[in-house]
């Protein structure tokens, strides 16, 4: 547990590194990559993010841990929003924005990154992704 000297900010650190821990143990890598699976979490939560309607992108960042959900907002433009992406254009960007080698391939990335973070959003919030994504994207996303 990290100790800021401020309980609310120790919270939401070590809700930031579980995630980051989770991403990593699927993938075997140890601590000191901690800068590859904060790479793949950003590199997930963007096109995910630009793939909803400014609505339902504010709902799924609501349930998000506090210091993940500035990851999440870091550079979105609401006016741009959704951006339609067929399946092999959202794993081209999630690609594009992770510069390590991926084990297992994009597609497995994505899963294992939004497996960390099924624990933070309700199986209702999936759901609603799930109405949302083109069906060639929706087995990325965790089942309840």
């Amino acid at each position: 547990m990290v100790d800021t000297g401020f309980s609310s900010f120790d919270v939401m650190v070590d809700k930031a590194n579980h995630v980051l821990k989770e991403i990593e143990h699927a993938y075997g890598w140890p601590k000191d990559r901690r800068k590859q699976s904060y790479a793949a979490l950003r590199a997930v939560l963007h096109p995910v993010r630009d793939r909803l309607t400014v609505e339902e992108c504010v709902q799924f960042g609501a349930q998000l841990p506090t210091l993940l959900r500035g990851v999440y907002y870091d550079g979105w433009k609401p006016s741009e929003a959704p951006l339609k992406m067929s399946k092999e254009e959202f794993f081209a960007r999630v690609r594009e924005n992770f510069p390590y080698a991926i084990e297992g391939g994009t597609e497995q990335l994505a899963r294992t990154v939004l497996k960390a973070l099924q624990q933070y959003v309700s199986s209702g919030e999936w759901e609603d992704l799930k109405a949302i994504f083109p069906a060639s994207l929706v087995a990325i996303l965790p089942q309840p």
